[in-house]
């Protein structure tokens, strides 16, 4: 075992789960993955093997048929499976934010109907609130949808759906004015609609089209798509909680808890950087000696290290408070800020001691490298990030009188 990035105080339950998530991928991800990256391949045979050892039902309660495990545990697997391979903790992660959305805020009727299947893996989700021109500015979304008789119909483009094309469940946030009047803030008259679709690309369904995948310079095999709803009619069951104008509050939440998936990514994606610069630079011999030996060489390697544990250490103590359920919002955007810019540090310096043969499709370090941006844009640039955390210390701090 190694000696970075340990979690005191686990159960013997997380020890063996997360030892059997490690055996995973050190046998069947990390020996396949850099191949299947650069063909862009959907990674079936992997994703089947999560499903069988019941990783997508981690975090949905035991009533239906998960494990009813912890977001820290959640996150520590999740840890493991970047390491192997980021996109395949990318196929997870959206997946789980839906089944947690579902589980804190969906009816009883949506629980019993979605949960089960998303356990099992038959029903896989992508949820899906940006748009092609506004980012991260949520409150500015302008798909809408419109009440009619017992259905609304959804209308605008939405972008950057991860599993938009293998999914057959998306949580879709849209405008829903109805019983909100003019002048409410924009938060307020938002919808979470559950919609079911066929997997595929194409028209996945009447007034749904998914139109293919997103070439993407990194972050590959998982598909990345947009989505178009043209006159789509989704039933007034399937709006999320059965109430609309609480769509922001329930993506909101969802993205925090994904806040800290993306942390664990970045800490996943670091370990696996400095191990392959910690190997390389002691089978790499200069003016005599392994590169190792050299100053230079083990000032990068300590830095890189200590990077590494400080992201895990702040990782495990957002996902700890959520878990506690207090509110983590300030830790979450802390441990995913910090994590993601350390993982492209620790990415960047594990390349630089690869010399040339980092620049080589050979080296599996040359994968991270294109991988790690994707973290920095991630569940919230770094720069909104840092006017979350900004704003939630002038609340824990603000002056009295």
């Amino acid at each position: 075992m190694a000696r970075l990035a340990q979690t005191a105080g686990l159960t013997d339950v997380q020890q063996e789960i997360l030892s059997t998530v490690r055996d995973f991928v050190d046998k069947e991800i990390l020996p396949v993955a850099t191949e299947l990256e650069h063909r862009d391949e959907y990674p079936q045979q992997i994703v089947d093997g999560l499903k069988e050892l019941g990783l997508f039902g981690l975090m949905i309660p035991e009533e239906y048929g998960g494990l009813g495990e912890s977001l820290l545990t959640y996150a520590l697997c999740v840890e493991e499976i970047a390491r192997g391979w980021m996109s395949v903790s990318g196929i997870i992660n959206t997946h789980f934010i839906v089944a947690y959305m579902l589980k804190q805020h969906g009816t009883q009727e949506q629980k019993d109907h979605f949960l089960p299947r998303m356990a099992l893996g038959e029903v896989r989700g992508a949820f899906s609130m940006s748009e092609p021109g506004l980012g991260s500015d949520v409150s500015a979304i302008t798909s809408k949808a419109v009440k009619d008789g017992d259905e609304y119909v959804l209308n605008g483009q939405k972008m950057w759906l991860t599993n938009g094309g293998s999914s057959n469940l998306v949580a879709v946030l849209v405008r829903s004015d109805e019983g909100h009047p003019e002048g409410t803030a924009p938060h307020k008259s938002m919808t979470t609609f559950l919609v079911e679709k066929e997997p595929g690309f194409g028209e996945v369904r009447p007034g749904l089209t998914i139109p293919g995948k997103i070439d993407k310079m990194g972050y590959k095999g998982v598909d990345t798509t947009e989505l178009i709803m043209d006159g789509l009619r989704v039933p007034a069951n399937r709006v999320l909680g059965g109430t609309t104008g609480r769509g922001f509050y329930q993506m909101m939440d969802g993205v925090e808890v994904g806040r800290v998936n993306v942390a664990a990514r970045g800490c996943g994606v670091a370990q696996r950087a400095f191990e392959l610069g910690v190997s390389y630079a002691q089978q790499r011999h200069t003016f005599g000696k392994a590169i190792a030996q050299h100053q230079a060489i083990q000032f990068k390697l300590a830095e890189m290290a200590t990077k590494v544990e400080a992201a895990h250490a702040m990782m495990v103590n957002a996902a700890r408070k959520k878990d506690s359920g207090e509110r983590n919002d300030l830790e979450a955007g802390m441990a995913k800020y910090l994590a993601s810019e350390y993982c492209k540090e620790v990415v960047e310096d594990a390349f630089r001691i690869h010399g040339g043969y980092g620049f080589s499709k050979e080296y599996e370090i040359e994968r991270l490298y294109r991988e790690a941006p994707m973290l920095l844009i991630g569940e919230g640039t770094a720069e909104i990030q840092k006017m979350i955390i900004g704003r939630r210390l002038l609340e824990e701090y603000r002056l009295q009188g």
